[in-house]
């Protein structure tokens, strides 16, 4: 048993190994983007391309983010802007699943509601806007819906679709047991179309994110988007680029745990065949 562990021990340090200088050209190669834009950012500052009101130094935009950080103003607007979007994601979430579901099984349901949805799918989230604030006025039910709106689509469809790529051999099993409505969703539709829901949240999370930022800048007193516009009208657009700079961290951060999300749901799903 030792003799034939011995020669396992050097191959699977030679494969941790290639695997971690594998990620590590990966993540090598992903920074060259960025280092280029950064370096040519500095040396457009040092050149005075533009003046330093327009083009603040990566060094001030570095500072504004430490001391913004620093005096919780950055935290408390990034908590807002967060808690904004978990709300919206519950609402436009479920009631896209929901739809989805309820299209995807019961052909009734599709035939009536889903040309209609396609339709209003249509509608841009800026679209609403106007309509929103007829109804819900300028406070925060109008920045809650607007972004519900954008998650709704996505999860639906993608619901929807993955219902419909489910096997039809599979549906008549469950019309063989007679399988209640709950009973078709619990066992049958969350396996088997797993993936496209959680696509379809995938999408819902970047859609929202991206509407939420639009929606505080265009009518809001807190979150990412209101730090911007206040400053903005300071003319201080070093704090406007620390703004964007959380944007798309913050973009990044919700990617990367929702594809490590979708790689534990597919050894879930394999595991309920």
């Amino acid at each position: 048993m030792a003799s034939s562990a011995a020669p396992n021990a050097p191959r699977r340090w030679q494969g941790l190994a290639t695997q971690l200088g594998t990620r590590a050209v990966n993540i090598a190669a992903g920074l060259i983007l960025p280092l280029l834009l950064l370096g040519l950012w500095q040396y457009a500052v040092d050149q005075h391309w533009l003046a330093e009101q327009i083009l603040p130094a990566p060094a001030l935009v570095w500072q504004s983010l430490v001391e913004l950080w620093d005096n919780g103003d950055l935290t408390a607007n990034l908590a807002i802007s967060l808690s904004r979007l978990g709300w919206s994601l519950a609402i436009g979430g479920g009631a896209g699943f929901l739809l989805g579901i309820a299209m995807g099984i019961s052909p009734t349901i599709k035939a009536y509601v889903y040309p209609g949805f396609q339709l209003v799918s249509q509608f841009p989230v800026i679209g609403w806007v106007p309509l929103l604030i007829i109804f819900a006025g300028i406070g925060e039910a109008l920045k809650i819906a607007a972004i519900s709106i954008a998650v709704v689509v996505p999860v639906a469809v993608n619901t929807f679709k993955g219902i419909r790529n489910i096997p039809r051999a599979l549906l008549e099993v469950a019309a063989v047991y007679r399988f209640t409505f709950w009973q078709k969703v619990r066992r049958l539709v969350l396996p088997a179309a797993a993936g496209g829901i959680f696509n379809g949240l995938r999408q819902g999370v970047m859609q929202a994110w991206l509407s939420l930022v639009f929606v505080e800048l265009l009518a809001s007193s807190e979150g990412i988007g209101y730090l911007m516009v206040w400053g903005r009208q300071l003319l201080q657009l070093d704090i406007v680029v620390v703004g964007m700079i959380v944007i798309g961290a913050v973009g990044i951060v919700l990617d990367r745990l929702l594809a490590w999300g979708e790689a534990r749901l597919q050894g879930w799903q394999r595991r309920a065949y």
